[in-house]
């Protein structure tokens, strides 16, 4: 799947649970193959973490807070100029692509 998010863009969850829902994070992680990215702050689980001992490591115990998986089509990049969610076009600058926003026309990156 080809994704116009990449990882550090500033993202806005437009839909989903209503605890998520408005939140604006930064992308830490996108996985193309399931369509999804994992954005900070948002989407929070809890793992409850065994202890582990291997290769000489040691994994503390406990209760540890995860940011999940989105689905990328919940969420809109915030564009930098004009502050806003929008949707991402595609310009051609000679053999480069920049990505564009769509409201202001402003260059996201």
């Amino acid at each position: 799947m080809k994704m116009r998010i990449k990882k550090g863009d500033q993202v806005e969850v437009i839909t989903g649970k209503p605890e998520n829902k408005g939140k604006r994070g930064e992308v830490i992680r996108v996985l193309p193959k399931e369509g999804r990215v994992v954005v900070q702050g948002v989407n929070i689980r809890t793992k409850h973490q065994r202890q582990v001992q291997s290769e000489g490591k040691t994994v503390n115990p406990g209760i540890v807070k995860l940011e999940g998986p989105l689905d990328v089509s919940n969420v809109m990049i915030v564009c930098k100029k004009c502050n806003k969610p929008s949707r991402v076009g595609i310009s051609r600058d000679g053999e480069k692509a920049i990505r564009v926003c769509k409201k202001c026309g402003g260059i996201i990156d």
